[in-house]
Order: structure tokens, then C-alpha cells, then sequence
């Protein structure tokens, strides 16, 4: 910024303080250019340097042009006191950019430590979603308030575009990853019933810790992220700890405005005006002339003047039929986020995924777990452990089927070639993304190693299927709170059954020429410490990831048609990592491995 611009951009300071020179006493002078710098540091920091310049070509320059000092030593005794006010307005601006270099220190130390830590175990830090939360946070939102503090002067600047210059060698997040994590830690929270304010304090079901606990700040950002899709009712819970952190903190985090101010709205959406009106009264408390809350308190007032008591009812609070009518609240699913077509399966999928199924131990006790010595002949010498799980549709979990040297390379060479996995539309045919599979993919073929050959290999000895005509095998890593809804792996075509849940797939698996998806083996290469469960709603059936093991299954009966009971889900990963690959095997080439019954309807 030139000198002329700061002339132009500050005028009517410059024209308070010519004002001043020229009709008050110097002592007056001095005391009030102390007041307006310090009035100017403290709502710019960026202007405190020119603040300052402007400040002494006044003292000095004026004085200099209204009178030769050097004709009187009266005059001259007067340049200790000029000298004097110059020591001090530097001291000034000394003490702002040490506390404006103290603030980058003690930010710089707190990264330092959490790097650190993250650094003796990357993986077993970012196992924790909390812990990922606070990194992507920290390379946002935080970072962006660092560049504003770096941005002050000539050096800070130079540091930021010799940083920009290595973009192609860094990674940086954006506001979507930002807008993901939150998300996913709601779809968690969700999920797995995890109470808020013992979230805010870095524990995940009681024991799991973060390396720190959220801020009110952190817990602010949560409820601003959810405001952004809509999710008024994650924003209520989440400002709502934010307050609760804000009026614990000692040095606040975040602005008590902007809390009431979203949390205020919220409350509104989710139909309680009432508590609305009063958290915008504490806001115009802090802002009295803030003129949206003004004009809401206004809205809030006479909605609630509107409604006679019949309607408010004994409780005095609005019935929800009218307050979906009136604005107060929005429907199911009317937010921007897909519409929801699994609603009635998904507390049974939720309670499954934390464990809950209503299978007894009287149900397990007619499986059995053996040695498998076929079909293929490889198995006769080399039996496979075998664990039947459910019968009709028969699920069968093989331990101990995947070598650690295999689950390696196959890791290394799907990392190169990730992309964010996919979904068909059933109305377009077309392979897209949504939200409701959180995962990256890869496709590894047999000639890309043998490695890859030799577990395809495998799969065939176990099931007896003709592989040639199988997809390539798929690999998969679930980021943070990763997850893959209810859904099938066979096409549904239109009539086959009249459950409202099926849409037809236009056009699935057509361009291969072979077939459905007749069977789905899927490996397991990881542990994982919680979640990240593959279940069956309608079987109440919940697998938990083994490494090293792999579950197989028939996605469709004898006659071709899908069993509707292998409709299966990833369960969201609440702590660690989940790498699994699987192989969807089809029906062409399966003619006489798994040739039709003479009953069209047997399984």
C-alpha cells in the first residue's frame, strides 16, 4: 500500500487530527494521537505501520512549517517532547509486532507438538477421526488465519509465495475435505450414538482419546459445517457445545456472536421460536444495533404473538404439522443432501453396525466351522479353514486365505491408481459418486503381478467358478468415517420384486456381455479397532473385518433371479483403517460349475 492510498483510505483520521493541530495545545495534541493509534492498531493491524508514519509526519512536519525552532531554545526544548513522543509510538509498534510474533510462535509450538506425536505412528493417530478432524481444521481454517497474520509485512509475504510455489509438491485440503470430515463425524456420531460432550472431549466411546480435546472453536466449526448442508439439528448440538466450551474458555476461540448467531437460526429451524427469540436477545445484548438480528427478532415476536393458545396447545409449543407450514421447521429430507430411500432399514442397519444384532447364540450353534477340501483340487493337499456364518443365502467366512506379502503389494499398487469410488444410477446407467459410499478404489488386474495372480487363482480352487469372466480385482480404502450404505451387488431388473427399496439398473453390466453378478468374495486387509462392520439388515447377520480372512457369498439363486436377502452394507470405520478387495464373480462361463436345479425355485 503506497502513502497515498493510506492518505485516501484513513481521511477522516488525517482530518481529525489537522483539526487538532491547528486549534489545541500540544499536550492536547499528543494525548489525543495516542488515543486514535491505539483506536487504529487495534481494529487493523495491518494499518499500525502507516498509522505510525502518518502520526510523525504530522507531529514533525507541521510543527516544523508553523515555526523555526532553532531561532528560540524555548522552541527547542520543545523537540525533547517531540522526541519523546516518536520513542514512544515506535515502542508502540514495537510491542504489536511482538505480540503479533508471539501469537505465530505459540501456534508454530502447538503444530510442532501435535507433528510430533502424529510422526511415531501416522496411522495409529489417524485412526482416531477426531485427531483427522483437528489436521484438516488445522490446514484450513487455521492456516488461512496464519497467511492474514503473515501477510502483514514484506518478509511474511515472501515466505507465502515461496510456500505457493511448491503447491505441485504439497497437498493441500480444501473446504470440501473440511466439509467431508465434518460429516463424517455426524454419520458417526449417528451411527454409533456417541454423545456429543464426550466427542468435545476427545473420547470415542469412552476410551479412545484425541490428542487434545475440541475447542469452542473446533466445536463451532462442526455446527457451521452442518448449517452448510442444512443439518440444522447437528448445528444445534454443536453450537450448543461450542457455548457451553466459549463461557469455560480463559482466551476464547471463537466469536459469542457467531454462536448465538447460527445457533439462534437453527434453533429457529428445528421449531422452537421461543428459545430462538431468547438466544437473539442475548445477541442483541452483545450487538444491539446488528441489523439481522433485529429484523429477526422482530419475525420470531410475531410468529409467536400469531399463535393463540389452541394452537400452541399445553406444552406451548408449536405442533409440528404447523410449524413445517409456517417455516419454523423443514421436512424429512428436504435439505440439499440426497433423499434418503433406505429411512425404514436404517436403524436396523445403525444397530447392527454397533453390534446389536438380535441373533442369539442358539442361532450359531447349527453352523460349524472346517476344513474345506474342494472343489478345486489344490485344496484336496492345502484345506482352507472355513466358518459357515448363515445359511440360505449360505455365508461363508475363510480365515487365514490372504498372505501378509499379498495384502502388501496389493496395497502398493492400488495406492498409485485411487480414485474416489463409484455408484450406477438406476435411472442413467452412469457410474458416479455419492455420498452414501465414502471409499477410495482401485482395479488391479492378474498380469500386473503374481501376487494378484495367485489370489485369483485362489478364489477359483475355493468357490469352482469360472474366473475369466469376473470383474478385475477391486481394492478399497474407507477414509474417514467411510462407509457404503445398504445395497446390492446384483443388477435389479424391473418386476422381479415388488419391494419398494428396488430400482431398476438400466443397462447394468451390459457393456461387459457377461451376465450378473453371480457370487461376491471380498477380502478383508485389515484390522479394524471399531466399526467398519460389513452387515445384512435382513439376515440381523454383522461380519466383523479379520485380516486375513474373506467372506464369500451367491448374489443370485439357481434360476438367476437376486436373492434379495444379500443386501448388505459397509458399516462406517469409527477407529482405525479398512482396507478390503473383493471380486465380483459373473454368470457367464458358470453353466456347468453352477449349472440351474430342476426346481426353478430352489436355492
Amino acid at each position: 500500500m503506497d502513502l497515498n492510498s493510506v492518505f485516501i483510505e484513513n481521511q477522516h483520521i488525517l482530518i481529525h487530527m489537522f483539526t487538532i493541530i491547528t486549534t489545541h495545545h500540544a499536550s492536547v495534541k499528543r494525548a489525543v494521537f495516542s488515543s486514535i493509534y491505539l483506536r487504529a492498531l487495534r481494529n487493523n493491524i495491518k494499518m499500525k505501520f502507516h498509522i505510525c508514519a502518518i502520526l510523525l509526519i504530522f507531529i514533525t512536519q507541521y510543527e516544523n512549517i508553523k515555526a523555526d525552532v532553532y531561532t528560540s531554545m524555548a522552541h527547542m526544548s520543545r523537540l525533547l517532547t517531540t522526541e519523546g513522543e516518536m520513542i514512544r509510538t515506535v515502542e508502540n509498534y514495537i510491542t504489536a509486532q511482538e505480540e503479533r510474533l508471539q501469537k505465530l510462535k505459540n501456534n508454530v509450538h502447538e503444530m510442532e507438538k501435535v507433528h510430533e506425536l502424529a510422526a511415531k505412528s501416522p496411522e495409529t493417530f489417524l485412526a482416531n477421526p477426531l485427531n483427522s478432524y483437528l489436521l484438516i481444521k488445522r490446514l484450513t481454517i487455521d492456516w488461512a488465519d496464519l497467511q492474514t497474520v503473515l501477510s502483514g509485512d514484506a518478509v511474511g509475504k515472501a515466505m507465502l509465495t515461496n510456500l505457493t510455489s511448491m503447491a505441485g509438491m504439497l497437498q493441500f485440503p480444501d473446504e470440501e475435505d473440511l466439509s467431508g470430515v465434518a460429516i463424517a463425524l455426524m454419520r458417526l456420531q449417528d451411527t454409533y450414538q456417541l454423545d456429543t460432550a464426550q466427542l468435545a472431549e476427545g473420547k470415542i466411546l469412552g476410551t479412545q482419546s484425541a490428542y487434545r480435546e475440541l475447542t469452542a472453536g473446533d466445536c463451532f466449526e462442526l455446527g457451521r459445517q452442518s448449517y452448510n448442508i442444512g443439518d440444522f439439528y447437528h448445528t444445534v448440538l454443536w453450537m450448543n457445545e461450542a457455548l457451553n466450551r466459549y463461557e469455560r474458555e480463559i482466551n476464547a476461540t471463537v466469536d459469542l456472536f457467531d454462536i448465538l448467531e447460527y445457533l439462534a437460526f437453527s434453533t429457529y429451524k428445528q421449531g422452537n421460536v421461543k428459545k430462538a427469540l431468547q438466544l437473539t436477545n442475548r445477541l442483541l445484548d452483545i450487538n444491539p444495533e446488528h441489523k439481522r438480528a433485529l429484523g429477526n427478532k422482530v419475525f420470531y415476536e410475531k410468529a409467536i404473538d400469531e399463535e393463540d393458545s389452541a394452537l400452541r396447545g399445553e406444552s406451548g409449543s408449536l405442533p409440528v404439522d404447523e410449524a413445517v407450514k409456517k417455516g419454523y421447521t423443514v421436512k424429512e429430507n428436504s435439505s440439499p443432501r440426497q433423499i434418503d430411500y433406505y429411512a425404514e432399514e436404517r436403524p436396523t442397519y445403525e444397530r447392527l453396525c454397533r453390534g446389536e444384532s438380535k441373533l442369539t447364540p442358539k442361532h450359531f450353534r447349527k453352523f460349524k466351522c472346517y476344513y474345506q477340501h474342494g472343489p478345486g483340487s489344490f485344496l484336496r493337499i492345502a484345506p482352507v479353514k472355513a466358518e459357515v456364518m448363515h445359511i440360505n443365502p449360505t455365508i461363508t467366512i475363510y480365515h487365514d486365505i490372504i498372505y501378509e506379502e499379498e495384502m502388501d503389494v496389493i496395497k502398493q499398487l492400488a495406492i498409485p491408481k485411487f480414485k474416489r469410488a463409484t455408484v450406477q444410477n438406476f435411472v442413467t446407467g452412469e457410474l458416479e459418486t455419492a455420498s452414501y459410499r465414502i471409499s477410495k478404489s482401485a482395479w488391479l488386474t492378474s498380469d500386473e503381478s503374481s501376487f494378484v495372480a495367485n489370489v485369483n487363482k485362489r478364489m477359483e480352487e475355493i468357490t469352482g467358478l469360472n474366473l475369466d469372466t469376473a470383474e478385475e480385482l477391486q481394492v478399497a480404502n474407507y477414509g474417514i468415517g467411510g462407509h457404503y450404505e445398504p445395497h446390492f451387488d446384483f443388477a435389479r431388473v424391473s418386476g422381479e420384486n415388488s419391494n419398494k427399496f428396488i430400482k431398476e439398473e438400466k443397462d447394468a453390466f451390459k457393456s461387459l456381455g457377461t451376465g450378473n453378478r453371480i457370487a461376491t468374495f471380498l477380502f478383508y486387509m485389515t484390522d479394524v479397532e471399531a466399526g467398519g462392520a460389513t452387515v445384512f439388515p435382513r439376515l440381523e447377520l454383522s461380519l466383523k473385518p479379520i485380516k486375513g480372512a474373506a467372506a464369500f457369498w451367491y448374489n443370485l439363486y439357481p434360476n438367476g433371479e437376486g436373492d434379495h436377502l444379500t443386501r448388505h452394507a459397509a458399516c462406517p470405520v469409527l477407529v482405525g483403517q479398512k482396507w478390503v478387495s473383493n471380486k465380483w464373480i459373473h454368470e457367464r462361463g458358470q453353466e456347468f460349475r453352477r449349472p440351474c436345479a430342476l426346481d426353478y425355485d430352489a436355492v
